[in-house]
């Protein structure tokens, strides 16, 4: 029932390490949204908010048919959000929970992913978090990667980086990224490719706490 800029909250439909999800409606143009919304201490931070601002205007510019579309982003009353298209069929980490899939569906499934990537990449744009659970699909089997700028964005706010902390998640994360070095596009084709061993095979490559 809480507004957050032109959006109502409906209720919470899913959580991260850096985000809460929630379903909300768009009373203007008479439809649900995913309305990502970031940890509130960051948003006391003014350079945290112009990099958020910086990075939400890239990400919405990023048009591609297996891209999940940004339609607005803003900051209210010390919480920022990005609202973004709904896509109720859930992630490819659940996809996953349920068993390995047919060599056919990994292909059609990848092959999604690589064209979003390749797009993203053409225009500069790195993921930084490419992982099962960014990855969503609908009803009739589509992909949208979701969660592009993230990790940038939370990585600009300085509090974990400077401590000499990695943003990401350790399964999927490339060595450069895990001791905090640059990172460009082929820090995400690293982790596209543990994806890629987690379909064919039901694990991830390298475990360990």
């Amino acid at each position: 029932g809480t507004n957050l800029g032109a959006f109502r909250i409906i209720h919470q439909i899913g959580e991260g390490g850096m985000a809460k999800v929630y379903k909300a409606y768009q009373p203007s143009m008479e439809r649900y949204v995913a309305l990502k919304v970031l940890p509130g201490h960051y948003a006391t931070d003014p350079q945290f908010t112009e990099r958020f601002i910086r990075e939400a205007r890239t990400i919405a510019r990023l048009e591609h048919r297996h891209i999940l579309p940004v339609y607005d982003f803003g900051e209210q009353d010390g919480t920022t959000f990005l609202a973004m298209r709904l896509v109720e069929g859930g992630t490819l980490k659940e996809l996953l929970s349920k068993g390995r899939l047919t060599l056919h569906d990994t292909l059609d499934l990848i092959t999604q992913v690589c064209s979003a990537l390749d797009y993203a990449h053409r225009n500069h744009v790195v993921h930084r978090d490419i992982k099962p659970s960014n990855v969503m699909l609908d009803s009739e089997g589509a992909v949208y990667l979701t969660d592009f700028g993230i990790a940038k964005v939370l990585e600009a706010a300085g509090d974990l980086t400077a401590s000499g902390a990695a943003i990401g998640t350790p399964a999927y994360m490339a060595p450069e990224q895990a001791v905090g070095d640059k990172v460009d596009g082929r820090t995400d084709l690293y982790a596209l490719g543990v994806v890629l061993y987690e379909m064919v095979t039901g694990t991830v490559p390298f475990k360990g706490e």
